[in-house]
Order: C-alpha cells, then sequence, then structure tokens
C-alpha cells in the first residue's frame, strides 16, 4: 500500500520506488481533490481516495474540521487496510499519509516513510514515531528524526529522467541545437508570482532565448492570450503548456539551457538527475520548507537563489540574463548538480520496502 499527496514532489518519488520494487499488488490511497488522483491513474495503478485535510495554518474552526476530516480518513483507512492487508506501506508526505500509517500502525503493518523535502513538515514529524524506518533525501534532513530510524537514500526518480540526450530532446521539441533554452517550472500546482514575473518580462527573455513554460492550470488562459498577442517570430519561441507530463518534463529538462522554478522537494531529485542548473524561487509560507531546499542545491553551487521579493520586483530578467551570458558558470552549476544526483536512490529504498515486508520485521 503506497500513499503519498497534495504535490507532485510527494506522489513521484513513491511512482519510482514502486516501479522498482515492482510488488505483487499495489493501492496507492490520496485524497478525490488531489493532483495524486490523477497522476497515479495516469500511472495505472489503481486508486482508492480517504477523507483528509491540512491542520498547519488553520483557525480554532477549521482546526477542529480538520481533526474531524482526518478521524473520518483514519476509519476508512482502517477499513482498506483490513481488505487490502498490505505487507508493508509506503508513505512519502503529505497530509493524506497520516490516516493511512496511523491505520497501519493500529494494524501492525509497518511503514517506511519517506521524507523528499530537505526538513520535515508537520505530517512527517508526527508520523515518524509510528514508521518503522523514515528515509531522506539530505544528509541535513537526518537530524530532524530520531537516529534509529532516519535512513540517507537520496531522492528517487523515474529512470526515464537520467541520461537522456540533450540534443535529441530538442529534436523532439523542434528547437535548433544552436539556441538557447530557458525552461520555466510553476510546479504541479502553478506558481501565479512565477507565472507574472515570465508574462511582465516575455518579450525580453524571448530575445534571450527560447522558453519552454510550463504554467499550471490556473494561469493558463491568461498566458496563452499573452502568447497570442505576441509577434509571430516571438510567439514561435515562447513553448506554453498548463503541465508536463513524463516524457515531455524529462525533454525539456534535457534541452534546457537554465531551469527557473521554486523550490519544491522535486528539485532535490530531478535537477541533480537532468544535472541542470537553476535559478530556485522559494515559496516563502506553508512552513518555508522550500528555504532548507533551495539551500541543498545552492551552497552545493548547482542553483542560485531568487527570493520571492525580488521576483515580484523585476529581478527576473536580469538574473537570466546574466546566467545564460555566462556558459562557463552554466557548466560549471550543472556539474556541481550532477554530483547531488543518487541514481541508487530507488533502489536502496525499494530494498528497503522489502525488508520491512518480511514477517519475521514486520510482525
Amino acid at each position: 500500500m503506497a500513499t503519498g499527496g497534495g504535490t507532485g514532489g510527494h506522489v513521484y518519488p513513491a511512482l519510482a520506488i514502486l516501479a522498482t520494487a515492482r510488488p505483487a499488488a499495489i493501492l496507492y490511497v490520496g485524497t478525490a481533490g488531489g493532483l495524486e488522483a490523477a497522476i497515479v491513474s495516469r500511472a495505472g495503478l489503481p486508486f482508492v481516495s480517504i477523507p483528509a485535510a491540512p491542520v498547519r495554518g488553520q483557525g480554532p474552526l477549521g482546526l477542529a474540521a480538520a481533526l474531524l476530516t482526518l478521524a473520518r480518513g483514519l476509519l476508512a483507512a482502517l477499513r482498506l487496510v483490513d481488505h487490502f492487508q498490505p505487507d508493508v506501506i509506503l508513505a512519502t508526505g503529505g497530509y493524506v499519509c497520516v490516516p493511512v500509517v496511523l491505520g497501519g500502525w493500529l494494524r501492525r503493518r509497518p511503514a517506511l516513510l519517506f521524507l523528499p523535502d530537505a526538513a520535515p513538515g508537520l505530517a512527517v514529524r508526527f508520523l515518524a514515531r509510528f514508521a518503522r524506518a523514515v528515509a531522506v533525501s539530505t544528509p541535513a534532513a537526518a537530524r530532524f528524526l530520531p537516529a534509529a530510524k532516519a535512513v540517507v537514500t537520496g531522492y528517487p526518480v523515474r529512470p526515464a529522467l537520467r541520461g537522456r540526450d540533450p540534443t535529441a530532446a530538442r529534436r523532439r521539441l523542434g528547437i535548433p541545437a544552436a539556441e538557447r533554452v530557458l525552461l520555466v517550472l510553476g510546479g504541479s500546482r502553478g506558481a501565479r508570482a512565477l507565472n507574472d514575473a515570465v508574462a511582465g518580462a516575455l518579450p525580453a527573455l524571448l530575445d534571450l532565448a527560447v522558453v519552454i513554460h510550463s504554467s499550471g492550470q490556473g494561469d493558463f488562459a491568461a498566458l496563452a492570450a499573452r502568447q497570442a498577442a505576441l509577434p509571430p517570430a516571438k510567439r514561435e519561441r515562447y513553448r506554453l503548456f498548463a503541465y508536463l507530463h513524463d516524457d515531455d518534463l524529462f525533454d525539456a529538462l534535457a534541452a534546457a539551457d537554465l531551469v527557473v522554478c521554486r523550490a519544491g522537494a522535486s528539485v532535490l531529485g530531478e535537477l541533480p538527475a537532468a544535472g541542470r542548473p537553476a535559478i530556485l524561487v522559494p515559496y516563502p509560507y506553508a512552513g518555508a520548507h522550500q528555504e532548507q531546499n533551495a539551500a541543498v542545491l545552492v551552497e552545493a553551487g548547482a542553483a542560485v537563489r531568487l527570493s520571492n521579493t525580488d521576483l515580484r520586483a523585476g529581478g527576473l530578467l536580469p538574473l537570466v540574463q546574466q546566467l545564460l551570458q555566462d556558459p562557463a558558470r552554466l557548466a560549471a552549476m550543472a556539474a556541481a548538480a550532477r554530483r547531488l544526483d543518487h541514481p541508487e536512490a530507488a533502489s536502496r529504498l525499494a530494498q528497503l520496502l522489502q525488508t520491512l515486508a518480511q514477517p519475521e520485521v514486520a510482525r
């Protein structure tokens, strides 16, 4: 049984681990309104939803409602555990993990908790006491967790991302080999401030590079109108998508000279695996865990941090210009990113799952 949701950074690691572990039977548990339903179904895995809700940032009434929803989710999770009888539970983050891991613990089913971020949120901190093992992406993350349970594995990515040929990727995308390419990723839920910054600087950005922009669904229509208003030559250089799935994302990463994105959990795995330099704009809310994620890449020399305040003040364009005009620095950043890659992460996590699933360990 697997669970994780809320963002792609919580779902895709689970899919990478499951693809490597190849269990005989899988049931993925998420929320009905979360993006995990579409991602998991697209991967061809059976999906079941249960009630769940976040507790962070809630007032007294909201907190009471969230706890009631989580209690309902726990009852639903208990029924699922009783019916599916999992040997082990894999949880990769997000509030939907709380009722699933608790339900498994009450039924004496071992859980492997994976922390994709560089620092744990409330759900992971709470669930660590109920999990048999807690795997983490970075050594720095281990200090937040029980020493006897923490295991540093790195961030698992889908195998098709690693080792992709940039020239072939550009050919599939219809981008000439000599062009510079800027990839802007709004994340699985989009990023309004990032989208606004791109829209405001779009003509100048297109003078610098072909821009591939995954905006999220919320701003897509407005950006498509902005695209339509461009002169034909620049319109061709602006490749706008609501979301980049699987091979389209992998090709865009392989083709890019520079990536601009938030600092969600996926940057710890996907940018190193693709070996791409980045400008990271940490989301300043929701516990500010993106600051810790960004720090891992910035301190390694693989990325440059741009604050949300500076982004809104017009700081994106000069920074993109500075980096794209310095190929030696981009190459050094790319090499630093590759040094952070953990190609063995998925196999190590799959081995942990298999160990925990053994009857003498599980009971």
